[in-house]
């Protein structure tokens, strides 16, 4: 479910959807296959998450309807607003009031459950979506780390981090895979990087899916960093490995890697809303059992985006 994505340059016309179903290998592992491929077809919502850093959501929704963008509430999760139209040109953006995301992006972190006074590593963390839903969530109470290596997404990252008004974060820029073991840390969000099969809604040129060595190269880092991250957990600790792909080789394949490498355990992860069980099987690979306890989402199940949720705690 990752906002730190692979992107591919070739894209239909604005409006436009290829041929032919999408996203056709995924074909016996998607419920409702046919209500998958409307919702591939229609828009995607837009979306503004209220930042409760800064104001409440009834305080933003009638600052919304002022500003004629007809909010209306999301069912499942209350500081969740659709609206007519991008809000990213009003004053209620500039001023950090709320930040306009993908529904599926907020998942992640309600998995995470990070509460005030944790130390908390966000290890992916540009360009800070989730990032700042931490520390609304945290109440801006507790260490807050934010990493991320890429010098081209750091200013997206530490603009968002000012303009939203974190102000519990400390911005590091360490390679994920070899973040410092130095500290040690109660909760931990892998956003990994990844095909981002998931976002075909608005990126239609992965309408047929990313190619199988995208696929490959993304898992042989995310097997790395998930490692990582459960190595710099402490003894009751939880990690959350999330992307937005569908792709199982990343994601059940990687998560599976992590229990043959570690003493790790997946728990039972409960989210307001409906959506799948990981895979126990994928193309004559089998996984434990217990991946059954993993989230798949996908489009048509609350109308956004398509990814993967893991919550991971040491045995």
């Amino acid at each position: 479910m990752a906002e730190s994505t692979t992107r591919f340059s070739m894209r239909s016309p604005r409006g436009s959807r290829p041929e032919g179903d999408p996203l056709p290998r995924y074909r016996s592992i998607v419920p409702d296959w046919q209500r998958f491929v409307e919702a591939c077809r229609r828009p995607l919502p837009t979306v503004v998450r209220t930042n409760t850093l800064r104001t409440e959501p009834d305080a933003l929704r009638d600052r919304l309807v002022h500003r004629g963008l007809d909010p209306e509430p999301v069912a499942w999760e209350p500081t969740l607003f659709t609206v007519s139209r991008p809000a990213g040109r009003t004053i209620e953006h500039w001023l950090g009031l709320l930040y306009a995301q993908e529904a599926v992006q907020l998942a992640p972190v309600l998995a995470l459950d990070p509460r005030p006074g944790e130390a908390v590593l966000d290890l992916c963390a540009a360009p800070g979506g989730k990032t700042t839903h931490l520390a609304a969530r945290m109440g801006g109470v507790g260490p807050l780390v934010v990493n991320e290596p890429s010098g081209r997404r750091q200013p997206a990252l530490l603009a968002n981090v000012n303009r939203l008004g974190v102000l519990n974060a400390t911005v590091t820029s360490y390679r994920g895979e070899s973040f410092p073991q130095r500290a040690t840390f109660d909760r931990i969000l892998v956003d990994a990087p990844c095909s981002a099969e998931g976002t075909l809604r608005k990126e239609s040129s992965l309408w047929n899916g990313a190619t199988p060595s995208t696929i490959q190269r993304l898992a042989r880092l995310q097997k790395r960093l998930i490692v990582r991250a459960f190595d710099l957990l402490t003894s009751r600790g939880s990690l959350v490995y999330s992307t937005c792909t569908l792709a199982p080789e990343e994601n059940e394949a990687v998560v599976a890697h992590l229990l043959a490498q570690r003493s790790a355990r997946i728990a039972s992860l409960s989210l307001p809303f409906s959506a799948s069980e990981g895979l126990t099987t994928w193309n004559g690979d089998e996984f434990p059992d217990e991946l059954a306890r993993c989230v798949r989402i996908y489009p048509h199940q609350i109308d956004s985006g398509g990814g993967f949720v893991a919550r991971i705690e040491r045995e």
